[in-house]
């Protein structure tokens, strides 16, 4: 199934900077200027490449000299960290701003955020942290998101956070909060198949359970990561979603269970801490890639088994 995930009523047509390189059934992984001459050194990736917003919202140096190189021969993945899309208070206007300045000038593939908020007032929090999952805050998003695609021309893709908290205020689930924000705004998905494994442990439900309810037709891309077990008070396991390590067994089984369901949506590998070597990364991504071809491959070929 082809998902246009990038058109927008009011997308603005510019002279384009790039090639519109596909992502379509291919894997890729989180963007590391440190790896960029073994990327360049090697075969070249299939895949395409993951960057955070805030780290390209200076207006130029080594940064963007790098993704520059790489933009060339590769789509690339806008993923906002910083708009705070679930914060009562209005968006950042210079924030967005710049937010809309990088889907300009680097024409990314896709574009997401979280769903989350890590605002209060004038303070910002090194997170992303759980809502409440009420009518309100439900309003609030869903403004905040029309708001962004109207500043940026595009369709945003909405990632489902990893939590360790819930709020007794919340009146709905998660997946459908999921569920009306898409049908509201007409934004779509950003499925962290990771973190929604992390929240099934931390809260005890059933992730394939979550996953039968998530609304797949608005997914456009999926995230993979590793994470950290470490226990709370009373000895439970408690998943931290770290990324800083391999993606746990579990959840590639759970990820499995997703592309022979949806198909071959654009995955990424997020690594962002402990970074390792460009080899282990990229190997990482092979994987992912060999589930996607086998889910597209057609029906009674010998490499489709």
């Amino acid at each position: 199934m082809t998902r246009d995930l990038t058109a927008h009523p009011n997308r603005e047509a510019f002279p384009p900077r790039f090639p519109a390189h596909p992502v379509a059934g291919l894997a890729g992984t989180s963007f590391k200027p440190a790896h960029l001459q073994a990327i360049l050194a090697g075969p070249r990736p299939r895949g395409f490449f993951e960057i955070h917003a805030e780290n390209y919202m200076g207006a130029g140096g080594p940064p963007h000299r790098a993704l520059e190189t790489l933009r060339r021969d590769h789509a690339v993945s806008l993923h906002g960290v910083c708009l705070s899309i679930g914060a009562p208070q209005p968006l950042d206007k210079a924030h967005l701003a710049r937010f809309r300045a990088l889907v300009r000038r680097w024409e990314p593939a896709l574009v997401s955020e979280h769903l989350a908020w890590s605002t209060h007032g004038t303070t910002y929090f090194n997170d992303l942290l759980p809502l409440p999952l009420t009518e309100a805050t439900l309003a609030v998003v869903c403004d905040h998101i029309d708001e962004v695609q109207e500043a940026i021309g595009r369709r945003l893709l909405l990632e489902n956070p990893s939590t360790y908290v819930l709020y007794r205020e919340s009146t709905m689930s998660e997946t459908d909060f999921l569920h009306t924000v898409t049908r509201r705004t007409g934004c779509g998905l950003l499925l962290d198949v990771n973190n929604v494994f992390v929240s099934a442990t931390n809260h005890g439900f059933s992730p394939l359970a979550y996953l039968a309810d998530v609304p797949l037709a608005s997914v456009g891309e999926i995230h993979l990561a590793g994470h950290t077990q470490q226990s709370d008070d009373e000895g439970d396991p408690l998943l931290i979603d770290s990324h800083d390590r391999p993606v746990a067994d579990a959840v590639w089984t759970l990820f499995e269970s997703v592309i022979a369901r949806a198909g071959p949506i654009p995955t990424l590998i997020e690594w962002d801490s402990e970074i390792p070597e460009w080899p282990r990364l990229e190997a990482e991504a092979a994987a992912a890639q060999a589930i996607l071809d086998r889910a597209g491959a057609p029906a009674g070929r010998a490499d489709a088994a």
